[in-house]
């Protein structure tokens, strides 16, 4: 009989599938990172061998809408209801959402329909009479995290590059941080809860890095969509955001790592702005910390070209991190377009000591 802790943490392993996954973008992440989905679509087909399906019919989870109190509830639960009616059509069973924001939703209503019956009922109804489809549930719900977790050694066989700082030979310090509607919404719907989420930690230690426990590790990053959606409450999504930067400031992390979208990017926006707003640098030499998503982090690890997986876009600069890593990159071409045109270099606030 397992008792005492092994009983408790088993209430936090989930089971993730392996391969045959019906994929489903973020509506919003590619305006962001426009590198990391694409990477993810590599890393799984290109160089795991994965069964990785797309259906261009696919539409927004409607999330933002949603949580906004703009999109109704109804509505929201027939969109979703419509993406899994799109898996089963294609032949797929395991659901797999880049999106941590439509990993919630997707989670909260299977939940919803498990203990609200009447819901699923009605869900089903408005379904077939909106498109004609037949309701039905997937075999694996998934996020993309959760599934480069589980083959975080296979790509750690693959390696080009690990998470070591290459003059010194140690570790590099990692701060990652989980989205709050990955692993606080349905704590058991996560890789070890909300409290205690493996699901980032396990991949930085498999690729030779050093998590950073620090005292607001579990804090929001500030989004919080009426934080931010609403402008007259920005002041408090950034002040979210700063308290976690000084609190990791002191353990002098070598760049965070996020698995949802609008995490990463607040983490990594926010800075550029306190920067403006307060002259205040919270990174090593004066500049910012980098921000990675899970699948940057990964393909850096693997030997993708940084350009190519546009770090670039990043407003904090990833080069003094790409330098203790030890991959090579070509300044000249950080801002050249796919038409082999040099674009606008942006501009950077004073204070920061590294290069754009």
């Amino acid at each position: 009989m397992i008792t005492g802790k092994t009983r408790i943490w088993q209430d936090y392993e989930k089971e993730i599938a392996t391969d045959n996954f019906f994929y489903v973008r973020s509506c919003i992440r590619q305006n962001f990172f426009p590198g990391s989905e694409s990477a993810f679509l590599k890393i799984m087909r290109d160089i795991l061998g994965k069964n990785v399906f797309e259906d261009p019919r696919h539409s927004t989870c409607s999330g933002i809408g949603y949580h906004g109190d703009i999109v109704p509830i109804e509505t929201t639960q027939t969109i979703v209801a419509r993406h899994f009616s799109m898996m089963k059509e294609c032949g797929y069973e395991n659901y797999l959402a880049s999106c941590v924001t439509s990993f919630g939703i997707y989670t909260e209503f299977l939940d919803m329909w498990e203990h609200f019956p009447e819901l699923k009922e009605q869900t089903a109804q408005y379904l077939k009479e909106a498109t004609g489809r037949d309701f039905v549930l997937p075999k694996n719900l998934a996020h993309t995290s959760d599934v480069i977790y589980k083959v975080r050694h296979e790509i750690a066989e693959k390696a080009k590059f690990k998470l070591v700082n290459q003059k010194t030979g140690k570790p590099l310090k990692v701060v990652e941080h989980i989205g709050c509607h990955y692993g606080k919404m349905f704590p058991k719907s996560s890789v070890g809860g909300s409290e205690f989420p493996q699901v980032l930690a396990e991949m930085v230690r498999a690729w030779g890095g050093e998590v950073i426990d620090y005292p607001e590790r579990r804090h929001c990053c500030g989004f919080g969509f009426r934080q931010y959606l609403i402008q007259a409450n920005r002041g408090f999504s950034i002040a979210n955001s700063y308290k976690k930067f000084e609190s990791m400031e002191p353990y002098q992390p070598d760049f965070i790592v996020a698995n949802c979208p609008g995490c990463a990017m607040f983490l990594d926006k926010w800075q550029y702005t306190i920067a403006e707003m307060e002259h205040r640098t919270f990174g090593q030499d004066g500049n910012g910390i980098p921000v990675l998503t899970y699948e940057e982090m990964a393909a850096l690890v693997l030997g993708f070209d940084p350009w190519e997986l546009g770090l670039q876009m990043h407003q904090i600069a990833c080069e003094p991190l790409l330098d203790k890593m030890g991959i090579p990159y070509n300044t000249e071409k950080k801002y050249v377009g796919l038409n082999g045109e040099q674009l606008p270099t942006p501009q950077q606030p004073e204070c920061f000591d590294g290069c754009c």
